[in-house]
């Protein structure tokens, strides 16, 4: 039987961390290079992710950062071809990258809005999961972890926001993308189960930015049964669970860290 430190074990294994080069995907990517994984983390800003990789080389872990746009599919794919190229597997996918484009409230919304947000989001995690699969099936194994958020099962209080002209809440087309994505989760978990390849959602809660209204924050503190909103080392964990052969018997399931605050 291994040990749980074994199951934690990374060494020999990749990533990809999409939307890496900042806030949760860094912490995420980050934790898989301490477990030992070779990790690349990739967004639309390609100089972002170098500058966070050359970072956490200097920690002496091993890891790379690229540019993509995973709205593209040749770019995701070239992702992917990628890190096969340089280590023939990919273990790991995590579809973090994401936001909301909300400036504009039904019944006045730009429909436009809803379609950047979508898009993002919700056709973008599929697209890096279907890359992720092919490269994945022959060797029977992966894991690909998709971000939703509490507000992809929770809507929005309005009165949080009031008063506060400098943050404005993600609004509707947020919440359906990342409802999308806990329920897509589900569907590339049933599709992909016989491969041998896992599919789970880590939903986070309020996890301010450092450029996060203070305001807000100190809102959400009282929302919070843990009286704290998050740090992004806090998704640490659950990376460290549903990415590694720990959480080989989890398939389909959405795991929220928001310190309770779904719980009320």
């Amino acid at each position: 039987m291994p040990s749980v430190t074994e199951l934690l074990d990374m060494t020999g294994r990749t990533a990809i961390v999409t939307g890496g080069g900042t806030h949760l995907g860094r912490a995420m990517g980050s934790a898989l290079a301490e477990m030992g994984a070779s990790v690349y983390v990739a967004s639309r800003r390609a100089e972002l992710c170098e500058e966070t990789a050359s970072e956490l080389r200097g920690q002496g872990l091993d890891v790379t950062g690229l540019g993509c746009d995973v709205t593209d599919e040749t770019q995701v794919d070239a992702l992917v071809k990628r890190v096969m190229s340089d280590h023939g597997r990919v273990d790991v996918m995590v579809a973090n990258s994401g936001g909301a484009f909300t400036n504009s409230y039904i019944p006045d919304a730009n429909i436009e809005e809803f379609r950047r947000t979508v898009d993002l989001n919700l056709t973008g995690t599929y697209i890096c999961a279907q890359s992720a699969a092919r490269a994945m099936i022959p060797e029977k194994s992966g894991s690909i972890v998709t971000l939703g958020s509490i507000h992809g099962f929770l809507t929005s209080d309005k009165r949080m926001y009031d008063g506060l002209p400098t943050f404005r809440r993600s609004g509707p087309p947020y919440q359906a993308a990342k409802g999308g994505i806990i329920n897509l989760t589900r569907g590339l978990a049933s599709e992909l189960g016989e491969y041998g390849i896992t599919v789970n959602c880590i939903s986070p809660g309020q996890i301010p930015k450092a450029t996060t209204d203070q305001g807000h924050v100190e809102r959400s503190k009282n929302a919070i049964p843990l009286q704290r909103t998050g740090q992004a080392d806090d998704l640490k964990g659950a990376i460290a669970l549903l990415a590694s052969p720990a959480g080989a018997w989890i398939t389909g399931h959405n795991l929220v860290v928001d310190g309770g605050w779904s719980i009320w």
